[in-house]
């Protein structure tokens, strides 16, 4: 389900399958451009209606059923970052980390078999769209890590200042559980660990925010 006017005009310019899309009259009447180009059935209902079909609430303009895709194995072949999340929960972390992927030119990501599902309403609302153009590859990561040759920068609370690493051309960026940060199993393959300095006295940073930290660093190298 993918809910919001933003969101489902995204989706249907997407090479996601849509199957039925339902609409308030506005939203037919600004995009009927883009409406008259998919296969999906498109239904007319009154914005009411929407709210009542919607999970949010704030949701009155279009709404979209959409195939998932499969979990299509992502190969890393030292082209470029591709963030990892080892046992990220929280989906509005997880949308919002997808939205910054995107923002950054970030096209991968490759996540935990515990991590929460990339289909989750709430990762799909908070990514804004963005879930249309980053991948999303669910795996065993240690394994995957184990065959990897490329720099693996993992984020921890003690480690290389991030805003001075030397990040090259390439890596994968490891963020950890919202609660206990990167495993033990994890860790045995970072090879360079970073952190964001602290100037104040918070505890911990918000797992979405340190990932915007981390790639606006690597993309001022």
């Amino acid at each position: 389900m993918v809910e919001g006017a933003k969101s489902v005009r995204e989706v249907l310019g997407s090479d996601f399958e849509v199957l039925e899309v339902y609409v308030a009259p506005d939203f037919m009447e600004k995009h009927h451009y883009i409406l008259n180009t998919v296969t999906a059935e498109v239904t007319e209902v009154r914005p009411s209606e929407l709210t009542g079909l919607s999970e949010y609430s704030t949701n009155d303009s279009a709404l979209a059923v959409v195939r998932m895709k499969s979990n299509q194995k992502k190969e890393i072949n030292g082209d470029g970052f591709v963030l990892m999340l080892d046992d990220l929960r929280d989906p509005g972390n997880f949308g919002t980390i997808i939205r910054t992927a995107d923002w950054y030119g970030i096209h991968s990501i490759i996540a935990s078999e515990e991590t929460a599902d990339v289909y989750n309403s709430k990762v799909i609302q908070s990514s804004m769209g963005s879930f249309t153009r980053v991948s999303v590859f669910y795996t065993d990561i240690e394994a995957c890590l184990a065959e990897n040759a490329m720099p693996v920068f993992g984020a921890f609370l003690d480690g290389e200042n991030a805003h001075t690493v030397k990040y090259g051309n390439n890596g994968i960026i490891v963020i950890g559980n919202e609660a206990n940060g990167i495993s033990k199993g994890v860790e045995k393959f970072v090879t360079r660990r970073i952190t964001i300095p602290k100037y104040g006295h918070a505890e911990s940073l918000n797992a979405a925010i340190a990932t915007a930290v981390i790639c606006d660093n690597i993309r001022r190298g």
